[in-house]
């Protein structure tokens, strides 16, 4: 099995926290956003908090998505080939099909399973092999040998076949899911007859049972039929969020291949308001920040209450040395923001911070800090943090954001290294005294 033959495996919970260290994951504010709103009804249909399900962006332009502990993980890729929300929504109710169903757990106790079937199938081949050559028989000596090494083919069917059942349970389950939220199924048989009609899904063996998935005929067969059954079936996408989608396909585009990847994209409708957004940002990255900006405002001036246009804007003028006019353009992105991101917040004071304004790092840290709180996880915005804090001289502060930056990241023993070094710098049993014995106590489960 290839990483583009799967919609999905779920894999086991153990691996989670180090399937996000090891992928190159991408945090963007438009693109987590949607998403969200796109995977919000679908975890309520399946009776799941969405506030404990985390959906991971993952910077591939590979069609693919996979669940790994209490996280969704979504290529980009996936995103920018699906014409329509539907099709990603298709992709999200599988992924959830499978987080729903407890496959993760199962799926472990396949492999348990298939390590026993392997392990008494050598056994058994050893002990036949050893009796006939003791009998003098060379053919049951081959037997034996046979059976040993059929043993681990043997395992690998008795899983391949549990992981095609599940497969199909979890395209069953998405089909409920987007009947209880009154979602079209068309996207999630779309996803699959694209993903055929390019090969990625045509590879199976011969022997069909030695694919880990169900066949892909089989599967569109079956969706096809059940799909139709529904009575939301032709239901289009609404405008609006379809302006969403493509606004975000625009960005994935321009971010991975520049104004050419944004015309494959879109092809003949340059014109479009996704399309000269892409081809803003890929100008930006090109290096031509008075002509992006031109393009941006531009945009702007067309539709004001875009909160990422000014998101952009912000980019461009930092990356351009204007902090004071960057970090006014994330503040607007942040007010306009209906999901609250943090990422936004933090921005504001990421631009102070480039400024290098002494008198502006109190209003960096602050601003810094509140996006913090509402997404912890960002690792950039404490890198940002630890230079503030060292241009105020906060050495220890600037040590403790540090290694909680390092944290966030995954890098760990970085993480340690700095937490030491910073409660050093503290009084014992203080609030950053205990947040770096925190760090420097905490066993990380490296597998």
């Amino acid at each position: 099995m290839t990483a583009v033959l799967a919609l999905t495996i779920a894999m086991p919970a153990a691996e989670a926290q180090t399937a996000r260290r090891s992928l190159p994951v991408v945090r963007d504010a438009e693109i987590e956003s949607l998403i969200r709103d796109y995977s919000t009804p679908i975890l309520k249909a399946a009776g799941l908090s969405p506030s404990r399900v985390e959906i991971v962006l993952v910077n591939d332009l590979a069609f693919n998505a996979f669940v790994a502990g209490r996280r969704i993980f979504i290529n980009t890729g996936t995103i920018l080939d699906s014409e329509t929300p539907n099709e990603t929504i298709g992709v999200l109710a599988h992924e959830v099909g499978h987080l729903a169903g407890g496959h993760q757990e199962r799926l472990r106790e396949q492999i348990e399973r298939a390590k026993t079937i392997a392990v008494v199938a050598s056994l058994l081949g050893a002990g036949v092999a050893v009796a006939g050559a003791a009998g003098g028989s060379s053919g049951a000596a081959a037997i034996g040998s046979g059976l040993m090494g059929s043993g681990g083919g043997i395992a690998q069917r008795s899983l391949f076949a549990y992981q095609r059942t599940e497969e199909t349970t979890a395209d069953r389950s998405a089909l409920t899911y987007l009947l209880k939220t009154q979602q079209s199924p068309k996207g999630l048989l779309d996803s699959f007859a694209g993903l055929m009609r390019k090969n990625m899904l045509s590879g199976v063996s011969s022997d069909r049972y030695v694919s880990s998935h169900p066949a892909p005929q089989d599967r569109i067969g079956f969706l096809q039929t059940a799909a139709k059954e529904s009575p939301y079936f032709d239901k289009v996408d609404p405008p609006a969020l379809q302006l969403r989608h493509d606004l975000a396909r625009a960005k994935i585009a321009a971010y991975n291949g520049g104004a050419g990847q944004v015309r494959r994209a879109f092809g003949r409708n340059l014109t479009s308001l996704p399309a000269r957004y892409g081809d803003a940002i890929a100008t930006h990255l090109a290096g031509s920040p008075k002509a992006a900006l031109t393009k941006i405002d531009a945009l702007i001036a067309e539709s004001p209450g875009t909160p990422w246009f000014h998101e952009v804007r912000g980019e461009i003028l930092m990356a351009a040395g204007r902090s004071d006019e960057a970090a006014a353009a994330f503040s607007k992105a942040a007010k306009l923001d209906p999901s609250d991101s943090g990422i936004l917040e933090a921005a504001v004071g990421q631009a102070l911070v480039t400024g290098g304004k002494p008198e502006r790092m109190k209003d960096a840290i602050s601003q810094i800090r509140k996006g913090l709180e509402r997404d912890p996880g960002n690792s950039t915005a404490y890198q940002f943090l630890a230079m503030a804090y060292g241009k105020t001289g906060d050495v220890g502060a600037a040590e403790l954001a540090t290694a909680e930056g390092y944290w966030e990241a995954g890098n760990f023993r970085q993480a340690k290294i700095f937490a030491a070094r910073a409660q050093q710098k503290f009084r014992p049993n203080s609030p950053q005294w205990r947040q770096a014995q925190d760090i420097i106590t905490t066993k990380v489960n490296r597998k």
